[in-house]
């Protein structure tokens, strides 16, 4: 009978327990986010989680009345890396929403594992890969951001008009991303009469190091050269360029000269300012809502980059869409999810660049920038507001059925011999 007593005494801890961790569980929410924390796009990772964590901040990571835990996850911008961290999100740590991943072709893997999973909601981070949306989507995969094409709205225009360029070189990386922006600058470039022939095209995989046999072979019969390049790869094609004494004009990627690219330190600053680059924000825009939003992230984050780059801004904005579609449905995903995506589906809200909303593939539909690189009041380069291009939707303003005929990104899409 002592034995019995003491045996149900234990089993009375052990209940108590479980129902403690239960009403914990109840009252706390948690949210994965994945970005790339390590390889070469580590800086651009680092600024899309301060974006995260501003976006939690301003709710003291609370919803609903739920505590919030954020679960990081972090990846090398490879596919496989993003799937083995996505994974371990939800599938040992029990994240039912997960925010991320950063680049183009990991988000094309999470959308693809999240069809698998279809009681988590996953939210885009900054993953702009066309086809993560716009074809065979996955109906738990949301972005409220914009692919890599959208971001590029306006600037093909902008090159060919106004800044006379008619022929180019392109100097990119060989995955999707860049494909869809290559895509986004050359179809209304080569549509207005530019070229950009194929074998003056120059894929490069990410974390390349040297760039001296592909800038050794840049014709010289181009007027311009589009780089569509990001984090460390960008920095060192910019600096071997300048090294090496080109002289050709650039015009930047969204990526290629924002402030991951802008901020580092070195001989290439004098030599990018001037060039023309397009994408969802602008570090001189006029707006009380962007004012505000750097205002907040250099608070936050001193040792940050002197303005919120595009993946702080990214991160944020798909972080605040998933955070007012919890608070809608009173913070409750016991039931896979169903009411928080219906939430999300029909969402629209201010953000730091404007209102954003989705599309039927639940793709955002958003103000674009054009801008070019210049000198700061403070002595820090910066993107200066050329034009804003409202409301970019993923088909470029093209009917969906007529967009499709275009055919994927690729290496060769557009033709522009």
């Amino acid at each position: 009978m002592k034995r019995f007593a003491v045996g149900m005494g234990a089993l009375a801890v052990a209940m108590t327990g479980l129902l403690t961790a239960n009403a914990a569980d109840d009252n706390t929410i948690k949210i994965g986010a994945l970005a790339t924390l390590e390889g070469a796009f580590t800086v651009l990772g680092e600024d899309g989680m301060r974006g995260v964590e501003m976006a939690l901040q301003e709710v003291n990571y609370t919803v609903a009345g739920k505590k919030i835990e954020l679960l990081k996850g972090s990846s090398d911008a490879s596919p496989d890396s993003a799937i083995r961290a996505t994974r371990k999100l939800v599938e040992r740590d029990g994240v039912k929403v997960m925010v991320g991943p950063l680049s183009g072709s990991e988000g094309l893997a999470v959308r693809d594992y999240a069809k698998t999973q279809p009681n988590v909601t996953f939210i885009n981070g900054t993953s702009g890969a066309q086809d993560t949306t716009l074809r065979d989507s996955a109906p738990n995969f949301f972005r409220f951001s914009t692919d890599g094409a959208q971001m590029m709205a306006g600037l093909g225009e902008y090159v060919y008009n106004v800044k006379g360029y008619k022929k180019l070189a392109v100097v990119a990386e060989d995955y999707s991303f860049p494909y869809t922006q290559v895509f986004g600058m050359l179809e209304p470039f080569c549509r207005l009469g530019g070229k950009a022939p194929a074998k003056a095209r120059f894929w490069v995989p990410i974390g390349n190091k040297d760039y001296s046999s592909i800038i050794a072979a840049l014709p010289d019969d181009v007027d311009a050269i589009f780089v569509a390049l990001g984090g460390s790869d960008a920095i060192n094609f910019l600096t071997q360029y300048e090294q090496a004494g080109g002289d050709l004009p650039l015009v930047g990627g969204s990526i290629t000269v924002d402030q991951t690219v802008l901020s580092a330190k070195g001989r290439t600053r004098k030599f990018i300012i001037g060039v023309p680059s397009a994408g969802p924000l602008a570090d001189t825009w006029d707006d009380p809502r962007w004012k505000k939003f750097v205002a907040d992230y250099k608070k936050a984050f001193p040792k940050g980059f002197p303005s919120p780059s595009l993946f702080a801004q990214f991160y944020y904005i798909n972080t605040k869409a998933l955070l007012l579609a919890l608070e809608q449905v009173g913070g409750d995903v016991s039931d896979g999810g169903v009411k928080l995506r219906a939430a999300l589906s029909k969402l629209e809200f201010d953000t730091p660049t404007g209102k954003v909303r989705l599309d039927e593939r639940r793709n955002g539909i958003a103000n674009n920038f054009v801008t070019e690189v210049a000198v700061g009041p403070d002595g820090n380069l910066i993107n200066k507001t050329v034009k804003v291009i409202e409301n970019v939707n993923q088909t470029l303003g093209v009917p969906y059925e007529e967009f499709l005929k275009y055919g994927p990104v690729s290496r060769t899409n557009p033709v522009c011999e």
